[in-house]
């Protein structure tokens, strides 16, 4: 199994050989040790590979990750998993602002709590977080789910599109356009899959909320003019 220390390889090095890897590579697990709070550690990955970061990191690890599967054993800084397209991202800690912004696709597991802008302007990425969220999460989701086993700050789903959000836990305010809705047969189906995918077994779909779009801000109309 390859090993980068980043205490004495230089993260280009370490970047530039997960961006390096071909089908057919034997090299299919690889450990990042002391990254140290790095920045954009294990960015751009388009491979299905298994990346292990020991440790806490910066700003955007995981960003546009497409098929990788990366566990950060320690906390996230802001924007983890940033526009990810497929895979799996995992953050054993904490995650900072906007944690997976902009996501396309695939899975971000935050076991602790996330900060502000959690998913924001998420287009079909599935977020599951064990903890609290912050403000304006979720805030112009587009497509996906978020999932919080936790509370959830102001202004959640705030000008929301299509995504869906659950909640376990107390929402302290919903944003412009969000609404609670009805907890239907498919939906307790689809959050039980997403529980199961994230390995949560302490949390049943019937304990949850649903909140989505009202569908009153997709076109201007004057009668809304005050929710804008």
């Amino acid at each position: 199994m390859p090993t980068y220390d980043l205490a004495a390889t230089p993260l280009r090095d370490l970047n530039q050989a997960l961006h390096d890897i071909a089908p057919g590579d034997n090299d299919r697990q690889f450990s990042v040790l002391n990254p140290r709070g790095h920045h954009a550690v294990a960015v751009g990955v388009h491979a299905p590979v298994t990346i292990d970061v020991m440790g806490s990191v910066g700003y955007y690890c995981g960003s546009m990750n497409d098929e990788a599967t990366i566990t950060i054993h320690g906390s996230a800084g802001p924007g983890v998993a940033e526009n990810m397209m497929s895979g799996t991202v995992v953050v054993k800690g904490d995650a900072s602002q906007y944690a997976g912004a902009t996501g396309c696709g695939g899975l971000l597991v935050i076991e602790g709590n996330a900060s502000s802008r959690c998913g924001i302007s998420m287009k079909g990425i599935d977020i599951v977080v064990r903890g609290s969220i912050g403000h304006m999460s979720a805030f112009m989701g587009q497509a996906g789910n978020l999932v919080v086993l936790g509370d959830a700050g102001e202004a959640l789903g705030d000008s929301l599109y299509e995504a869906r959000i659950f909640v376990r836990g107390k929402v302290k305010s919903l944003g412009a356009d969000c609404v609670e809705k009805e907890m239907r047969p498919e939906h307790f189906e689809l959050l039980a899959g997403l529980l199961d995918k994230a390995g949560v077994t302490d949390a049943r779909p019937q304990e949850f909320s649903r909140y989505g779009s009202s569908r009153k801000l997709y076109n201007f109309h004057v009668d809304n003019a005050d929710a804008y």
